[in-house]
């Protein structure tokens, strides 16, 4: 079961100004440790520890993969993959990039030589990311169809202040 919990958007100028938002509460995250603890109760002939490391170069060898521009897919769970959030660029005459931060010079940070081609790959990029892309019976038709969900008690709580105030004590009654 998901609880939900419920945030108003208040920031200024944005088109949804003032509406109201669910978001997951998580309860707990859960480690490598954690999770070989789950699936060694799932009656499996592995200890706890063959698990975990297991799972632990399995992270090891997805991060190696992916950093080495690889997808690596698991079956009805996700495709994990590396991508980048760019800087914008313009290509000038005496300069093979500019992205605002400075541009680099075409044959090299000195002016003179070879073009330096990692540091303006470098100067492409504001940051790397992972994504998660889910596959199989992961899929979001599958989630929609066996998710569940319920509002967590802060959450009813402040919907029914909302949606049903309680009358003004002192109040003129009109």
């Amino acid at each position: 079961m998901l609880e939900l919990n419920i945030y108003q958007n208040t920031r200024e100028n944005s088109p949804s100004l003032g509406k109201y938002y669910a978001r997951v509460e998580y309860k707990q995250t859960l480690g490598i440790d954690d999770m070989a603890k789950h699936m060694a109760e799932h009656n499996t002939p592995f200890s706890v520890g063959t698990i975990a490391g297991i799972l632990k170069d399995f992270v090891k060898c997805t991060r190696e993969q992916c950093l080495n521009g690889n997808t690596v897919k698991i079956d009805d769970l996700a495709i994990f993959k590396c991508s980048v959030e760019a800087n914008g660029l313009t290509l000038e005459e005496n300069y093979k990039i500019n992205c605002g931060l400075g541009g680099i010079p075409k044959n090299g940070p000195d002016g003179t030589g070879a073009p330096d081609f990692t540091k303006q790959a470098q100067y492409a990029v504001k940051s790397a990311k992972l994504l998660a892309q889910s596959t199989g019976e992961f899929t979001r038709a599958e989630l929609n169809d066996d998710a569940s969900f319920r509002w967590t008690k802060a959450a009813s709580e402040k919907i029914e202040s909302i949606v049903d105030p309680a009358p003004s004590n002192g109040g003129s009654g009109d």
